[in-house]
């Protein structure tokens, strides 16, 4: 399961100055070229102090990793699960069914001696009837654990966002771009925040620590 995105890529890009060339006009035979213009004097703007910006990479996926992740994902998941079991059973067993009339249907077929058309066509029709249940059943299921793992895991995203803008001041990081969401070309191992923040994470949040689960 890939998780949508936790937070907001915050990314401060700086403002670039075009500079277009200049026509650069040969004069005509017999004409003078042109006196050259004095340059503009530099504004005061152009005299501003660069901010010395601080960038980390972060991969949010590596949140749900189940041995080296944020350790409330995983419980949250094993809790989800857990409430879904009984659907997944259900579904389980409808799909067992499905798998024993087609086979039973297949090998009426291929039979030599001779079967009745109409106890052949009432397999059929409730074969194609358990189809249609599981196709629908297990799209309100699904729909379903979409619905509910949204709600329990949208406190705990909150959290991390918060979390995350906490250690990114305390580390003096002014921006923190998420690779499992933005394209990354090239970044050193040193820019990589993964593994520190999820430690720092898991230190003071156990997973243990009661999350808010609406209903």
């Amino acid at each position: 399961m890939k998780l949508n995105r936790l937070f907001a890529v915050i990314i401060f890009l700086a403002a670039a100055t075009v500079l277009p060339a200049l026509a650069q006009t040969r004069p005509a035979a017999g004409q003078s070229r042109p006196a050259a213009t004095q340059p503009a004097p530099a504004t005061a703007a152009s005299n501003a102090a660069v901010p010395d910006t601080k960038i980390a990479l972060i991969y949010s996926e590596a949140f749900l990793d189940s041995k080296a992740g944020i350790f409330r994902f995983n419980a949250l998941m094993g809790n989800l699960n857990k409430e879904f079991q009984p659907k997944t059973t259900e579904l389980q067993q409808l799909e067992q069914k499905i798998t024993q009339l087609s086979d039973e249907l297949t090998k009426a077929s291929a039979a030599a001696s001779v079967v009745d058309p109409k106890s052949l066509q009432a397999k059929a029709d409730t074969l194609d009837q358990l189809k249609k249940d599981y196709q629908r059943k297990g799209e309100d299921a699904q729909a379903a654990f979409n619905r509910r793992r949204s709600e329990i895991f949208q406190p705990l995203q909150d959290e991390i966002g918060k979390a995350l803008e906490v250690y990114a001041k305390a580390h003096n990081i002014n921006v923190i771009i998420d690779g499992s969401q933005v394209p990354v070309v090239y970044a050193a191992d040193a820019v990589d925040i993964t593994r520190a923040f999820i430690a720092d994470f898991n230190s003071k949040n156990p997973a243990t620590a009661s999350v808010t689960t609406p209903k």
